[in-house]
């Protein structure tokens, strides 16, 4: 069964559900049913607008720079690791590693 509200004193109305209007005059206090419903529509409206969804440009750019970092740490790493074994053990793959690290490693001065 639905239920007519009254939002104000121009006849505006609302047609709700019997328990939406005991749960609004259970919560309202000594507000109105007009200025209860009022004060939850702002408030909805305030927070979705602080609300942000999206990632903005400078935290996307900071987030790639340290991403780049993160994998220069990591192929420095496993390029230190290389030369600890042994030059014996040295191949073609670690070599591009070693590309890879200074390539990165333009990269990133020149993000900066």
């Amino acid at each position: 069964m639905k239920r007519t509200l009254v939002l104000d004193e121009n006849d505006l109305i609302m047609v709700v559900k019997d328990d939406v209007v005991r749960q609004i005059d259970e919560h309202r206090g000594e507000l109105t049913r007009t200025e209860f419903v009022n004060y939850l529509i702002q408030c909805q409206l305030r927070e979705q607008q602080g609300r942000q969804d999206y990632v903005s440009a400078a935290e996307f750019k900071e987030f790639s720079r340290q991403m780049s970092e993160l994998v220069y740490n990591f192929l420095q790493f496993f390029i230190s690791y290389g030369m600890t074994v042994g030059p014996a053990h040295q191949d073609l793959d670690l070599q591009q590693l070693g590309a890879q690290l200074e390539t990165l490693a333009r990269y990133h001065r020149d993000a900066d």
